[in-house]
């Protein structure tokens, strides 16, 4: 009976919620009235106070013009009682009556000062001022500050505004005058600003010229509000507060005016009175809660579990997953909800620790990836910096001898094992805590040895290296096992992380090639590092200069010889070698990991061209490297590329080739997922020289083999290589990929490969690389059937 009673209770819409509802929107619609009555009042009573406020800025404003004239005034009789200056004017000694100007004008801020003679007329200006300036004042206006000594004048001279008084000097007649001048300047609005809360802005203006702003409190915005409405507005809308304005004339002659505009916030003025209207809003929201008391209650079983959902889903959103979700238990809707958050939240935490998983651990062996190894290298670092002297700490890195031998006769699946046998080998090589054993990629490893130096860091490697004396034995099979080992040590060897890896590296390879097993690095072992700095620093700025040339080579349907694609090629345009060959920098830039720029500027130079000639005309294929397919974010970078130029991903075709794929397989199919997905063309480049293996091929979502110039070029003499290029075909063809096969030099291989039901060749019989201007007229020439190849058979492709 009571869960009846409750279930009633809580239904939505019944008689008890309509009544509070009714109850509650009588009281917003009577306070809504209220509040609307208050604020045009509010809104009236600050208008009428701003008008007033306004009114009295304008006397201040006024009277601090005065008050600035008497000083005026005060240092001009100073100056006409100064004996030294009355002899001059009576010796006519201009030169000295100048340098008095000068020193009395500066003593009181007075930038324009001058002697006019009895006739009013200028006689004589202080140094480094403009007489002819001066001339704009020397008008009608100047007999009435004759006749009235005590008064003033605004003027502009120079396009500035200038307050002049005019003292006579006598002896004891008059015998001249001395005219003053003081600039009209931001210090005397802000003066005026700190006396009230009204805001000001001096205007001036010429004949022939809109008005112009001389100085303002004003900000920016509404300046600009202001210049917009055109200097004198009674009310000015400056985002979202009304300013009310009065203008103040302080110069109006013929020829020129001078007006200050005088501004106050009608906001500023209303803010006090919103005391009353948070009182109002205290009792609208009293009423609310206690029309609204027998509703909480009511919603209260449904609102609490809801909340502590929506806490769950903020937790979640966190990253926080390891607190079970509460009200699971309950077997209404909410219930059910609460149990889905629940599933939900524990399926999110396996996905996110595998990711994390994959991110920073190796799959095979179970150890730290290089991102992980590199992040770990880089806190040590850090956490030593601070140090005085610093701890050291040894990088030491190792690539097997002899593992794509073993890989090839063996097959992948035992190199994964002797992989793990190694991983397992290293770990337990008695490190300490703190030093830790990684996977870069492929055969290659690493280990972090903290608080070690090159010393202790060459013993270490002395026992790794004694270890790998001993056979590794995996099911029926044996198998001896060396490796290179290099070291490097911070901070003797490198100050930061990259430099230490990169030359832990160094070592490595030095070892590898002098066959001493362990290297500790140096100097000399880098013989290159500064031409290859020197020739990484031109890279760069062969991009910046705009030095790189996009080259295309056509590919064509071997069925019908049209031109239905292109391979885009770099090619660098030295300013002082001329065209530098691909083989003398791409394999640096790959080694430099710069290739990713050049990948990024390849194909945004193929997206500029494709949107030159019109999407869907043909293909363009583009070349990825290693770096490209392990970096996360590449997907993205071509999805902006793409976004800029306004092409669809469906116009070109991506080439790896498989030894790119295998450096980190898992990794490399995770992107090249996330490229298919987004509708690229994925093409395994050089198929058949590489180490990957069916299983790979079949999970990859490629769609297309690339045979190998190396078998195509020969096949027309050699049976085995024939038969490696029918077997490729055939292959592909029950994968349900296209093929493309490169290196088709004459028209005996091209009659060959279409026998073979090859789709698409591409080689020098056809054309080689060409600038991609080139390419579009050699295009519309071969469709037109203008071309022959160089060999003299083009004819034999129609």
């Amino acid at each position: 009976m009571k869960a009846r009673a409750w279930r009633g209770w809580s239904l939505p819409g019944g008689l008890s919620s309509r009544i509070v509802l009714l109850s509650l929107v009588l009281l917003l619609v009577v306070q809504a009235a209220v509040f609307s009555v208050v604020r045009i009042a509010i809104e009236q009573s600050a208008r009428r106070q701003v008008a007033q406020e306004l009114r009295v800025g304008e006397r201040v404003w006024l009277r601090l013009l005065e008050q600035n004239a008497q000083k005026l005034n005060q240092g001009a009789s100073l100056l006409a009682a100064d004996y030294g200056f009355r002899d001059a004017v009576g010796s006519g000694d201009l030169d000295t009556i100048a340098s008095a100007l000068e020193n009395h004008g500066a003593r009181i801020g007075a930038t324009a000062t001058a002697l006019l003679d009895t006739r009013l007329q200028l006689r004589a200006v202080a140094e480094g001022q403009d007489a002819a300036a001066l001339h704009s004042v020397l008008d009608g206006s100047l007999r009435a500050l004759a006749d009235d000594p005590s008064a003033y004048r605004i003027a502009l001279v120079g396009g500035d505004a200038f307050q002049f008084v005019l003292v006579p000097m006598r002896a004891p007649v008059v015998v001249g005058w001395v005219l003053m001048g003081f600039p009209l300047n931001q210090k005397l609005l802000e003066d005026m600003r700190a006396l009230s809360d009204v805001q000001l802005a001096l205007f001036g203006r010429t004949p022939g010229q809109p008005s112009r702003v001389l100085a303002t409190t004003l900000s920016p915005a509404a300046l600009q509000a202001l210049k917009q409405a055109g200097g004198q507005p009674a009310e000015l809308p400056v985002d979202d507060d009304m300013l009310l304005a009065r203008t103040v004339e302080l110069d109006t002659s013929a020829d020129t005016a001078v007006y200050t505009v005088l501004l106050r916030s009608v906001n500023q003025v209303v803010a006090p009175f919103h005391q009353a209207q948070v009182a109002l809003a205290w009792i609208t929201a009293l009423g609310v809660l206690l029309f609204g008391a027998g509703s909480v209650v009511t919603a209260r079983r449904v609102t609490t579990p809801l909340r502590a959902l929506v806490s769950a889903a903020g937790e979640l959103g966190r990253g926080r997953y390891d607190q079970p979700l509460q009200h699971t238990d309950r077997r209404d809707e909410i219930g059910g909800l609460a149990r889905a958050f629940d599933t939900m939240r524990v399926d999110i935490a396996a996905q996110q620790a595998e990711i994390r998983r994959l991110a920073y651990w190796d799959r095979q062996t179970g150890l730290p990836n290089r991102a992980r190894f590199r992040e770990a290298v880089e806190q040590e670092i850090a956490r030593r910096s601070g140090e005085d002297p610093p701890r050291s700490l040894s990088v030491l890195m190792l690539d097997l001898d002899r593992f794509k031998h073993v890989n090839d006769v063996m097959g992948y699946a035992f190199g994964d094992q002797l992989l793990r046998a190694v991983a397992k080998r290293l770990t337990q090589q008695g490190l300490r805590n703190g030093d830790m054993v990684a996977r870069l990629g492929g055969d290659e490893f690493a280990v972090l040895l903290a608080d070690s130096d090159a010393t202790s860091a060459q013993q270490v490697a002395r026992r790794i290296a004694k270890g790998f004396e001993q056979p590794l034995a995996l099911g029926e099979q044996t198998v001896d096992i060396s490796a290179g080992l290099g070291i490097a040590c911070w901070p003797v060897h490198a100050v930061d992380t990259d430099t230490l890896l990169s030359r832990a590296e160094v070592a490595m390879y030095a070892a590898k090639s002098k066959t001493t097993v362990v290297q500790l690095y140096d100097a000399a072992l880098d013989v290159g590092s500064v031409q290859t700095l020197s020739l990484l620093t031109e890279l760069r700025r062969a991009v910046e200069r705009d030095e790189l040339r996009l080259f295309m080579q056509p590919k064509l349907r071997l069925e019908d010889s049209t031109v239905v694609a292109a391979e885009a090629l770099v090619r660098w345009m030295h300013p002082e070698r001329g065209l530098v060959p691909p083989l003398d920098f791409i394999p640096f830039a790959e080694q430099t990991g710069f290739v990713s720029q050049l990948t990024l500027w390849v194909f945004n130079a193929a997206a500029e061209l494709l949107a030159q000639i019109g999407a869907g005309t043909l293909r363009i294929s583009v070349n990825l490297s290693t770096r490209d397919l392990l970096d996360l974010e590449f997907p993205a970078r071509l999805d902006a590329i793409l976004e800029r130029h306004g092409m669809p991903a469906t116009g070109f075709c991506l080439e790896i080739t498989e030894s790119a794929i295998m450096d980190d397989p898992q990794r490399a199919q995770a992107v090249l997922q996330r490229l298919s997905d987004r509708g690229f063309k994925l093409s395994i480049d050089d198929f058949g020289t590489g180490y990957s293996s069916l299983a790979y091929l079949k999970r990859l979502p490629v769609d297309e083999l690339k045979i190998d110039k190396s078998f195509v070029m020969n096949m027309e003499k050699d049976e085995d290589d024939a038969k490696i290029v029918r077997s490729t075909v055939d292959l592909a063809h029950n994968l349900g990929l296209t093929v493309v096969a490169e290196g088709v030099e004459n028209a005996l291989i091209w009659h060959q490969l279409r026998a073979l039901n090859c789709d698409e060749g591409q080689g020098y019989f056809m054309s080689k690389p060409m600038p991609s201007a080139d390419f579009l007229h050699w295009a519309q020439r071969w469709h037109q059937g203008e071309v022959l190849t160089h060999t003299g058979h083009g004819a034999l492709l129609r």
